[in-house]
C-alpha cells in the first residue's frame, strides 16, 4: 500500500517532520511518500494562504498517481474537496480524521491551534462535518506556523498553556493539535497532560489504511465527480481539466440519466 502525504505549503523541514511522524504509525507493508509543492505559501495561515496553495497541492497529487491514498497535511483541510474530483483513491484531511478519530475516545475535544486567525476555518469544518456539538472550544496559541520550525521557539511552552487551559476551562477530554507542523509534540503533550492529545498526521494515516483495506473509494456521483473538460487561461492554463480522471486516464463518465443512441 502506498500512501502519499502532501503537504500543501513548501517548507521542506516542515515536510520532512510530518514524513516522520506518518511512517512511525504506518502499518508493515505501507509506504509512505511526503511531497510539497514548489510553489506557493510558506506557511498557510488563514483563508488567503488557502486559496493559493491549492493549485500546488493538485499538482503535487497529480505528480503521484500509483498512490493508494491521499493525505492534505494541512489542518484546516485545504483543497481537501478539490482533491477528491480529481481521483477516485481516498483522500484524508488531517483536521477530518484527527476530529473522527477524538469523537470515538472522548465525549468533548478542544482544539488548539496556531494563531487566532484560523478559527473560523476550523470552526466552519466542524460544522460542516457535523461534530461542531463534540468540540467544547477551538484555541489559538498564538503560535505563526513557521516558529514551530525555529531553533530556541517557545512554541511548544504556549502550546502546553493553551492545553492546560482547555483541560481547566472547557473541561476537555481529549485534545487535537490544530497544525500539521505539531505532529511531533502529541506524543510529549499527552504523558505531561495525561489526556489523549490528537495528530491529525498520524489519524490520517490509519484512516487510510482502514479505507484502502476495505477497498473503499471516493465516490464520483455528485460533488466530487471528474471536472468537465475546459481551458483555462492565463497562470492556470495547465490545470486545464481533459475531461479524463487525471490520475488514471479513464472517460468521464456520463451524467446520471444520460445514455449514447
Amino acid at each position: 500500500m502506498q500512501i502519499c502525504v502532501v503537504n500543501p505549503n513548501t517548507t521542506a523541514s516542515m515536510t520532512r517532520k510530518i514524513g516522520s511522524a506518518a511512517a512511525a504509525v504506518a502499518a508493515k507493508g505501507t509506504n509512505i511518500i511526503t511531497v510539497n509543492p514548489s510553489f506557493g505559501p510558506p506557511s498557510i495561515e488563514g483563508y488567503f494562504d488557502e486559496a493559493f496553495s491549492v493549485p500546488g497541492l493538485i499538482e503535487e497529487i497529480s505528480n503521484a498517481p500509483d498512490a493508494d491514498a491521499y493525505i492534505v497535511a494541512c489542518f484546516d483541510d485545504t483543497g481537501l474537496d478539490t482533491a477528491r474530483c480529481i481521483t477516485d483513491a481516498p483522500v484524508i484531511g488531517i483536521g477530518e480524521a484527527a476530529f473522527h478519530m477524538a469523537t470515538l475516545i472522548a465525549g468533548q475535544f478542544s482544539v488548539v491551534t496556531t494563531l487566532s486567525r484560523s478559527i473560523p476555518a476550523i470552526e466552519g469544518n466542524l460544522v460542516r462535518y457535523g461534530l461542531r456539538t463534540r468540540c467544547a472550544k477551538v484555541r489559538a496559541s498564538d503560535v505563526p506556523v513557521l516558529e514551530l520550525e525555529a531553533p530556541g521557539s517557545n512554541a511548544r511552552h504556549r502550546i502546553s498553556d493553551e492545553i492546560s487551559a482547555a483541560i481547566r476551562d472547557d473541561r476537555a477530554e481529549a485534545i487535537v493539535l490544530g497544525c500539521a507542523g505539531m505532529t511531533d509534540l502529541a506524543s510529549s503533550l499527552w504523558q505531561e497532560h495525561g489526556i489523549p492529545v490528537l495528530d491529525g498526521v498520524t489519524c490520517a494515516v490509519k484512516l487510510c489504511e482502514g479505507l484502502v483495506a476495505l477497498g473503499l473509494k471516493t465516490s464520483k456521483v455528485g460533488g466530487y465527480a471528474m471536472p468537465r473538460a475546459k481551458t483555462y487561461s492565463g497562470l492556470f492554463a495547465r490545470f486545464s481539466p481533459s475531461g479524463t480522471d487525471t490520475l488514471t486516464g479513464d472517460d468521464d463518465p456520463p451524467e446520471r440519466g444520460s445514455e449514447d443512441t
